[in-house]
């Protein structure tokens, strides 16, 4: 989805999108300092007017990538189905939703989960889209409550902890540091161990 931010009219949103593609592409492949609105908007054939209408400044567009990643996020966590066994639901979702964004998407997930890129002010419409991401986590973790897996544990806690053990593992995966070939694996064990764990420990 395109960011809010600058709030493009209707007719910019393709090209929206595609400066977006091409500044996630940029700072994968040459990093942060690679990437100037000058040679972002020749890249998508624009011109640097268009790029500071729809997001302002790097920063602006910085910021932009962030919501992006949240976006992403939520939509993918919404659209995920459920099962009868809410703890597998929560640890597939961070597997499927989660590892699948971060290894995906790895520009965004520094940018938006990690803030390593950049030091854009991430407030307003991120922390909205960072917000709504988050709420859909959230879902996820009530219905294990709500099968009484939780212990004493809060919703919101749960959701921390859980956040917190996908941010590690992604960044332990991005950094080459897991053996190749089983990286789904690990991460089913780790994620399965921690939720099987909140209906164990009072």
């Amino acid at each position: 989805m395109v960011s809010r931010v600058g709030r493009p009219k209707e007719h910019d949103e393709r090209t929206a999108l595609a400066l977006l593609d091409a500044a996630e592409r940029i700072v994968e492949e040459a990093g942060l300092q690679a990437l100037s609105l000058r040679g972002l908007a020749d890249d998508v054939g624009t011109t640097t007017r268009a790029v500071y209408s729809l997001f302002g400044s790097k920063d602006g567009l910085l910021v932009a990538l962030g919501i992006r990643a949240f976006e992403m996020l939520g939509a993918s966590i919404e659209a995920r189905p459920t099962t009868e066994d809410p703890a597998a639901d929560l640890v597939e979702a961070g597997v499927a939703v989660f590892r699948n964004f971060a290894i995906g998407h790895p520009t965004l997930f520094r940018i938006a989960v990690q803030r390593t890129l950049g030091q854009p002010s991430f407030t307003g419409d991120v922390a909205n889209a960072s917000a709504e991401a988050f709420a859909g986590l959230e879902m996820r973790v009530a219905r294990v409550r709500n099968a009484n897996l939780l212990g004493r544990r809060t919703v919101r806690d749960v959701a921390f902890e859980f956040h917190a053990l996908c941010e590690g593992l992604a960044a332990v995966e991005l950094r080459g540091l897991m053996a190749r070939g089983e990286e789904v694996r690990i991460w089913h064990d780790a994620l399965t161990a921690l939720v099987t764990g909140f209906a164990v420990l009072a």
